[in-house]
């Protein structure tokens, strides 16, 4: 749970019982517009991300930024009106060596540092030396960037330095794989839970080495980074398509460019198959249409199709055995009734807690050997 101070002006969330977690947002909506541009370069640029800010336009300023903090990471998201980040040499003297990744996710970006000077379009990512000095002018839009300590990626890239100011594309395999790992373990709470964090950090620090040394196809490796990872993009594609009658495990598996034996083990090996996952999110779509409000008699054939089934009668027998009555007799009853638990307690919908347990935290745990290629 974040519990919400107010400071300044910003609204700042600090998350309970993580003590080394530490999670903050930034708004300036709440500000009068002639005091943003001065708040968000003090409070935000010069004592929260060590940086001097300037507006890169005219129009009327407004900016947003979550930021999450633990050891061995640090992720920024940023959302507002173009602005020029510089850390001078005044700034580094805080001694943060991390390397930084910063994404574009919606607009381009351009940076400047060891007199090189790169354009970063939608979608790509550069790394980058908090080091050293640097620029970094945003274009309006969704930018995210995360740090990482230096030494956590050069023992995992031989001369990582030299990887810094170059384009990573948004076709990178490692790098989509990093972007929906860390979009998991945010939506889950991985990062903010103890038992998980270690693991995760892992994963993310190996996966960011993955995307800056210009690796190769990852394939169907069996190191447990893109193991995990490979596993929260599949379940993002179910979780995203479920509702098509079209969607096979030969379908999930040609979207992640890994064959269905790989993909079939991976989901095992994590506690539920492919069948049973897409099962239980097209029931609990299901279900959720049986019971709101909706205009007219809507057929039982007709939720089934819109939920993803395609044969009424199997759609009847799995809804039965799942919630332990009849699609008409739900609907009868009305919005009063509430998702039953599924009955073996797992949670198969992407990115929710399972008495404790994750399906980050299944993943990181999963003993790859067994997903190797026979």
């Amino acid at each position: 749970m974040l519990y919400p101070l107010l400071y300044q002006g910003w609204r700042i969330f600090m998350p309970a019982g993580a003590a080394d977690f530490g999670s903050i947002q930034f708004s300036t909506r709440g500000l009068p517009e002639q005091m943003r541009i001065p708040m968000w370069r003090e409070e935000f640029g010069r004592n929260i991300v060590h940086a001097d800010i300037e507006p890169a336009s005219d129009v009327p300023f407004q900016a947003q930024a979550t930021l999450h903090a633990l050891q061995g990471l640090r992720t920024l998201a940023l959302k507002g009106s173009a602005m020029r980040f510089k850390r001078s040499q005044t700034n580094i003297v805080d001694g943060d060596n991390s390397i930084g990744l910063i994404v574009s996710a919606l607009s381009r970006s351009h940076l400047s540092q060891r007199g090189q000077e790169i354009e970063v379009r939608a979608g790509d990512a550069s790394a980058i030396l908090h080091s050293e000095p640097i620029a970094v002018t945003y274009l309006e839009g969704l930018q995210f960037g995360l740090a990482v300590p230096h030494d956590a990626l050069a023992s995992r890239v031989r001369n990582v330095d030299s990887f810094t100011m170059r384009p990573i594309s948004r076709r990178s395999e490692a790098l989509r794989l990093l972007m929906v790992y860390l979009k998991s373990a945010f939506k889950e709470g991985a990062l903010a839970a103890p038992k998980l964090r270690d693991a995760v950090v892992s994963h993310i620090q190996d996966l960011v080495a993955l995307a800056i040394s210009e690796h190769g196809p990852l394939g169907e490796s069996c190191a447990s980074a893109v193991v995990a990872a490979r596993h929260s993009a599949a379940l993002d594609h179910i979780a995203t398509h479920f509702q098509d009658p079209g969607l096979s495990l030969e379908v999930v598996a040609r979207s992640q460019g890994i064959s269905p034996r790989y993909l079939q083990r991976l989901m095992a090996s994590s506690g539920r198959s492919f069948t049973g996952c897409v099962n239980e999110l097209r029931l609990q779509r299901a279900f959720t249409l049986l019971i709101e409000p909706r205009d007219g008699a809507e057929r039982i054939s007709d939720v089934a199709l819109e939920a993803g089934f395609s044969d009424i009668s199997h759609f009847n027998r799995l809804f039965r055995a799942r919630f332990g009555d009849s699609p008409r007799s739900v609907r009868s009853a009305g919005k009063g009734l509430a998702m039953p638990c599924s009955p073996d307690r797992r949670v198969v919908s992407v990115l929710q807690f399972d008495e404790g347990t994750t399906s980050v935290e299944r993943t990181a745990s999963v003993r790859t050997a067994n997903l190797k290629a026979e």
